[in-house]
Order: C-alpha cells, then sequence, then structure tokens
C-alpha cells in the first residue's frame, strides 16, 4: 500500500474545478504536500457548492471538470510524484431534483417494479406501497397546486415522473398524483413519517443500500475505472457509520483499489477505538484533532469558564451527561422519530410490546447510546451500557428494555445471529448521537467552544503533556498510516479561530468580565438578547475570527441559535429572539464603547492565540499519522462553520508568499518571517514540515518524548520522531505574563541539529528561550542523519 506523508485538501466547485486544480499542482508540490486531496468529484445536484449530494454516481461531474479534468490532475499530480485521494460519498444520494438523479427518477416511476428499486432503503408497507415526498407547503389546498405538464407532475418547480398508462391530457393532476408509486405529503410530516431512510434529517439525501452487491458494483464502477486507469491512489470515506456494514464495505473496497490507502469519516468517542480488522488506515483526524486542542487548553482556566457559563443560566449549572441525553432524546422523538418508528415497526409481535412502549423504549435506549454506534458484536458493551443506562433512567419501561437488549443483538457472538431490527438499530444511532450532540448540544455548552469541535467531548476540557505523549505514541505503534487535521468542511470553526478561543482558558476571568461588562452595555441600549449562553458563545466566535464583517457573524450567531434550539429553531422560529439577537450583534460591531471592549480583548489574545496556532500545526504536522492541510489554512483562515469554511481561497497570494521565503537567503531576516496578521510565519512551518516529511520521511518512524527542566517546563512540549525533533510553547499567555522562559532547558537527543525554521544548529542541552528565540515552535533535523 503506498502512504502519502501528506495531504491538502481542496474544495472542487464550479468554480474552483478539477482542471484549475491541476493547475494549482506546482504550487501544492513546492508546498511540500504529498498527496491531492478532493471533495467529492461525482455528479451532484445542480449548484451543489459541497459535492456531496451526489446524484449519479456514474460519472465525474460535468460542472466540476468532468472525467478530462480528473485525468488532468492526476496527470499533473503524478507527474510531479504526487498521489491523488478522492472523498467517496457510499451512504446517500441527491434526491432535491428527481430529474437529476436517474436512480431515483426511476423509482418514482416505476415503484417497487424499478430495476433501481433495491438501490433505496424504503419501507414500502409503510407508506401503503409508495415513496412518501415531504415536500407540501403548509395548508390543506396544497395538493391543489398540482399540475399535469409536459408529461410530468408538477408542484411548483418540482417535477415528478408520471408511471406509464397513469394519466391523460387534461385530467385532474390531483387524480393522477394518486395512482403515482409516490406520494407527496406535507414537509411537517416528514420527521413522523418519512419511509425511506436518509442522511441524518436531510430528507433530500437518500440513503443508499450498498450492501446490496449489485448497488454496490453499480455505484462504485466508475470508482473502480478510476483504479484500473490509475488516476486515484486512495479514498476517504464519507460516513461510514450509516452504512449497513461498514467492515464488510472496507473489505468490498480493499479488493476493488487493490488494498489503497483509505481512511473513513469515523467519530471517536474519547477512550474509543476503531473496530479490530477494518480494512483502512484509520480515521480522517477529528480524534487528533482533539488531542491537540486539549494539550493547548490551559485547565486552571476550567473552574471560571464553568462558573460563568453557570451565572449565564441564572446560577444552573449544566452537566454535560444530562444535556446530551435530553438533546438525542429530542431528536429521537422528533427530527428523527420517523426512523425510530421504523425500528419499531420491526419488534415482533410476539415480543408483547405496545407499539408506543417500544417507541419509548427504543427512543431511551438510543439517547442513552455512549458512542456513535457498534458493529456487533464488537461494540457490544457499548450497547449493554445504553440498556443498563435506559433501565436506571426510565425504571418503568425496565421489561421493555430487557426485552429488546436481545432484540437488539446484546448477546449475539456472531453477526449471523443478528435480525433486521439489530442491523438497523446500528444505523440509525450515530444519526441520533450526530443531530443530538454535534449540531444541538454543541451549541448550547459554549463553556468553552474551541473545545466543542466535530469528534470532541467538551466535558474532557485539557490534556496534561503526560498524557498527550501517550495518545501520540499509541497512535505511532497503532495507526501510524491514520489521518490528522486541524481544519475541515466540517469543523464548526477553523483551527486558526480555535487556537484564539483556546486563549481564554489562561484569561478565563478577564473573559466573564468581558461577557458581563457587553452584557450590561447591550441592555443599557435596549437590548436585552435574554439567551446568556448564546452571548458567550458568538463573543467567543467573534474574538476567536476578529475582525469580521456584521454579515459572516450575523449568518454564523442566527445558524448557532436555530441549531441550540433553545430561543429560536430553524422550524417556526422566533422572529422577535431573532431580531433582538441581530441588533445585539450589531451594538458589538458598531456602538463604540462595546466594540472597544471586544476587540480590547481580542487583540490582547492575538498574540497568544498566533503562538497556539503554530503550535497546533507542527504538532498536527509532524506528529504520527499522515498531516492534511485543509485548503488556505497555511495562512491564517479565520474561518466559521460551513458554508463559512468553504469560501474561495487565494491561492495567487499563498504562492507569492510562498516563493519569497524561499528566495530569501537561509538564517537570512527575510527567511524569518515576523509572526503576525499576513500569516507568512505559518505558511513557514507549513511548508517545511511539510517538505521535511516528504523527502526525509525516515526522519518520522518512531516516537520519543522529549521532557523540559526548569520551573516553567509545563509550557515546553516536545518529541522527537526518530531524527525529527518538535518542540512548542504551550499556554503561551501565562508563560509572557511571567517573563517568558528563563532558566528552562532541553536536553536534545545525540547528534548535531538544525532548526530548519532558522537554520540555527543546536547540540546537547539547549535553553528554550535560545531555541525558541525566533518563534513559540521549533522543528530540529539530526544533521548527520
Amino acid at each position: 500500500m503506498r502512504t502519502p506523508t501528506s495531504t491538502y485538501r481542496l474544495q472542487i466547485t464550479s468554480d474552483l474545478t478539477l482542471d484549475r486544480a491541476a493547475g494549482l499542482v506546482d504550487y501544492l508540490h513546492d508546498l511540500g504536500a504529498d498527496w491531492v486531496y478532493l471533495s467529492p468529484v461525482l455528479r451532484a445536484v445542480g449548484g451543489s457548492d459541497h459535492g456531496y449530494d451526489v446524484a449519479s454516481p456514474q460519472e465525474v461531474d460535468p460542472v466540476r471538470g468532468g472525467p478530462e479534468g480528473l485525468r488532468a490532475l492526476a496527470d499533473a499530480a503524478h507527474a510531479k510524484g504526487m498521489g491523488v485521494v478522492v472523498d467517496v460519498v457510499p451512504n446517500h444520494q441527491g434526491v432535491a431534483v428527481p430529474r437529476e438523479n436517474p436512480w431515483w427518477w426511476s423509482l418514482l416511476e416505476q415503484g417497487q417494479a424499478s430495476p433501481w428499486a433495491r438501490a433505496f432503503d424504503v419501507d414500502w408497507d409503510a407508506g401503503g406501497g409508495k415513496v412518501l415526498i415531504p415536500v407540501l407547503g403548509d395548508g390543506a389546498d396544497e395538493l391543489d397546486r398540482l399540475r399535469v405538464e409536459d408529461g410530468t407532475l408538477r408542484y411548483y418547480d418540482n417535477v415528478y415522473p408520471l408511471a406509464e398508462g397513469t394519466w391523460t391530457e387534461g385530467e385532474d393532476a390531483r387524480a393522477v398524483h394518486a395512482r403515482q408509486h409516490y406520494e407527496l405529503i406535507d414537509w411537517r410530516r416528514g420527521d413522523d413519517e418519512l419511509n425511506y431512510r436518509r442522511f441524518f434529517t436531510v430528507a433530500t439525501l437518500a440513503g443508499v443500500r450498498v450492501e446490496d452487491p449489485e448497488v454496490f458494483e453499480a455505484s462504485h464502477a466508475e470508482i473502480r475505472r478510476w483504479f484500473d486507469e490509475g488516476l486515484v491512489d486512495g479514498l476517504r470515506i464519507d460516513h461510514p457509520d450509516g452504512l449497513r456494514d461498514p467492515g464488510g464495505y472496507l473489505e468490498q473496497l480493499a479488493e476493488l483499489t487493490g488494498g489503497a490507502w483509505v481512511v473513513v469519516e469515523k467519530i471517536l468517542e474519547p477512550g474509543e477505538r476503531l473496530p479490530r480488522g477494518w480494512a483502512t488506515a484509520g480515521t480522517t483526524g477529528y480524534d487528533a484533532l482533539g488531542t491537540i486542542d486539549r494539550l493547548l487548553t490551559d485547565p486552571a482556566g476550567e473552574y471560571a469558564l464553568t462558573s460563568l457559563d453557570a451565572r449565564l443560566r441564572d446560577g444552573e449549572p449544566v452537566h454535560w451527561d444530562e444535556l446530551i441525553h435530553g438533546t438525542k432524546r429530542a431528536m429521537a422523538d422528533r427530527g428523527l422519530h420517523a426512523e425510530v418508528r421504523r425500528l419499531a415497526r420491526l419488534v415482533p409481535a410476539d415480543a408483547g410490546l405496545a407499539p408506543e412502549t417500544a417507541e419509548d423504549a427504543l427512543a431511551e435506549v438510543l439517547a442513552n447510546f455512549p458512542v456513535y454506534r457498534s458493529y456487533l458484536p464488537e461494540g457490544a458493551e457499548h450497547l449493554r451500557a445504553a440498556l443498563d443506562a435506559a433501565r436506571e433512567r426510565r425504571p418503568d419501561l425496565s421489561d421493555a428494555v430487557a426485552t429488546l437488549g436481545g432484540l437488539l443483538g446484546a448477546g449475539a457472538t456472531d453477526e449471523a445471529e443478528l435480525g433486521e431490527l439489530a442491523r438497523r438499530f446500528q444505523q440509525t444511532s450515530g444519526m441520533v448521537v450526530a443531530k443530538g450532540v454535534e449540531d444541538t448540544a454543541f451549541y448550547r455548552f459554549p463553556r468553552l467552544t474551541s473545545l466543542t469541535e466535530v469528534g470532541g467531548d467538551p466535558s474532557h476540557f485539557s490534556l496534561t503533556p503526560a498524557e498527550a505523549h501517550d495518545e501520540l505514541a499509541r497512535r505511532a505503534a497503532e495507526e501510524p498510516a491514520a489521518m490528522t487535521t486541524l481544519s475541515t468542511h466540517d469543523t464548526k470553526r477553523s483551527e486558526a479561530v480555535r487556537a484564539r478561543i483556546t486563549v481564554l482558558a489562561e484569561a478565563a476571568e478577564q473573559w466573564a468580565g468581558v461577557v458581563g461588562t457587553v452584557k450590561r452595555l447591550a441592555e443599557e441600549r435596549g437590548t436585552r438578547v435574554g439567551d446568556g449562553p448564546l452571548v458567550n458563545l458568538v463573543l467567543q466566535t467573534a474574538v476567536g475570527a476578529w475582525p469580521l464583517d456584521q454579515e459572516r457573524l450575523t449568518d454564523y450567531a442566527l445558524k448557532a441559535a436555530r441549531e441550540a434550539g433553545v430561543s429560536t429553531a430553524w422550524v417556526d422560529g422566533d422572529e422577535d429572539f431573532e431580531a433582538r439577537l441581530t441588533r445585539f450583534l450589531d451594538h458589538v460591531l458598531h456602538d463604540p464603547e462595546m466594540r472597544a471592549v471586544v476587540e480590547g480583548f481580542a487583540e490582547h489574545v492575538t498574540a497568544a492565540g498566533w503562538s497556539n496556532g503554530l503550535a497546533a500545526k507542527l504538532v498536527q504536522l509532524t506528529m504520527p499519522g499522515v498531516p492534511d492541510v485543509y485548503q488556505g489554512a497555511e495562512l491564517w483562515a479565520e474561518s466559521l462553520v460551513d458554508p463559512d469554511n468553504r469560501r474561495p481561497v487565494d491561492f495567487e497570494e499563498r504562492a507569492r508568499v510562498l516563493a519569497r521565503l524561499d528566495a530569501a537567503a537561509p538564517g537570512s531576516d527575510e527567511a524569518r518571517p515576523a509572526v503576525g496578521p499576513d500569516g507568512a510565519a505559518k505558511l513557514l512551518v507549513t511548508s517545511r514540515a511539510l517538505r521535511l516529511r516528504r523527502d526525509r520521511p525516515e526522519l518520522f518512524t518512531g516516537y520519543s518524548p522529549l521532557q523540559a527542566s526548569g520551573p516553567r517546563a509545563e509550557h515546553v512540549f516536545a518529541f522527537d520522531r526518530g531524527g525529527a525533533v518538535t518542540v512548542v510553547t504551550r499556554l503561551p499567555l501565562g508563560l509572557a505574563a511571567r517573563g517568558g522562559f528563563t532558566e528552562e532547558t532541553l536536553a536534545l537527543p545525540a547528534g548535531s541539529w538544525e532548526d530548519v525554521l532558522t537554520a540555527r544548529p543546536h547540540t546537547g542541552t539547549v535553553a528554550v528561550a535560545d531555541l525558541l528565540s525566533d518563534y513559540p515552535v521549533a522543528l530540529l533535523r539530526r544533521k548527520d542523519s
């Protein structure tokens, strides 16, 4: 298996096409990236800016460059000795525009007789033999708006097929609709009645039964071509937890690709490991992200930030476990109720459970599930833990939960023993966790928002250097080819934003004063938002991304408020609250006194945020694993949640900065740009680390912690990879307040060393102040290797 030393993620769109991406290969190679990492390139629904709504898995999207563009990119990358890895979406397809998806169009037109009926996960009995499509607006007369036109059924701009022999010209459209293999229903009924599996709560993304051999072959024929023709070298698998049998799917994929490097977007809870035997190099790196962020978080700030959060809740502290139980249960009862009802329909009649009781008990087990899913019989301990917790919380359901335990496979010792309910429950639990935690609870728990990141548990506040060393050593031993990351298209905040927010843990009391002052000033101006935790969240975001314009901050704040679902919501939101929130943001950005408070604090933590940003980047780029650089993140890229983090990147600017650094004489001032807002220092760190990993991979084959000595040794984190030594500064704000490194030393491994960032030589026991005189980080290469 060919393994990359690093990857660089590009978001392929109608603007950044495959052809244009081919033109970036020279820059990416100069940067030091080993493989080009592409977002989904199969044909997506028209207008998609991300590609995860694949409308046809059998062709490269012509809007994104088509097969010619993919070949051009592959040829350009391979000519430079680089590989190509592509993001693949096996779990679902985009069906927002039925006519654009030939499989879905056939399903709607021919129903169960369609050759593609087996491709989609439809419970035909629940829909009376029809696919239920939640698209109609509110009102009893919405069906009167249907019309038959050009041999199709139309509802506003929505177009649906008509089954052969079911209509005549001039016939009443409602009557024609009643004869189809689908039924258009009120959009509000979808969460309760939808009868096809979807991606989370998105009805326009229909689940695909990739476990069916014929469906696998049809949906992967184009991917097979990529490997047969040598175009693609590896794959990133989106959302494997939605699949019926992720392990089996990965085995099929390994056979199809000839054992290529494959990583999976699998969210691991703290302490959780990938199932043994999966044919994958590891995850896409959210677990690594969580480790790095917590290493750089000051544990001393936990009490003050927790106290602030409680005060903003009128003195009522929130407990993370209780919070996520409530949000997961709410998701099972509302947003994903259709999925829970489908599970309940699979409970056999002789089990003696009334449908309502079965639904209640299943929802309670889902709400107590401690990880995203099990892969029975592996992970049965998680299912048993959920069953025990459900019985403890709901003694009235104890008998029902006990009955469900066997049906859900708690005692299964072989996969063959699992019934339909057990298999489908595993596909459902991840939906509940993702929507209940990532997309709801994360927005309700703003104690320190740099920790509310995909795959993280914000109740785990920080890691000691020793704990971080243990985790990195484990990764070196168990998953040396897994991906590591700091920013992705799915992160709630980019690495640069989180790095600055992390500093709040070092200035917790001061931050509490900022929040209190801003709230008071807003109220004096007649604006009382009325949601203290949300105010805290929004202000942290503003500081982390400062400076930012009102449109970006408002878009983020409204999305956060609606996701939280406390004061407003996506459905039936509170317009008055949203107006108050918008007015509050206007004050923050334009009222001189309020802006001064926020801007002053942002300026106070900016330098420490840059230090954190460089430290996080260097650790990520040099730790065990395959580091990914998200597009643009080689400079400071203060992005927020999507779609903000998918904005176009100025690659020309990055190429100019890199060329300027490369043209400077080694060791000169021009070759050592100051740490500042232009981000040149981050590009220096990124390029030199990537190049060293690519050009000298033998220096990155082990992992040994290095321990600094001195009264402020806890501010140093260092390790030796076997010829390349990483040294970074921890807790920089507190260090600066104490006058920096004065007595600390670090004993380097034997040999002569050179800092590839500054060209300065070092040997033996080094004063940390000398080692970090230019930057808060150092990357040393053993010169005699």
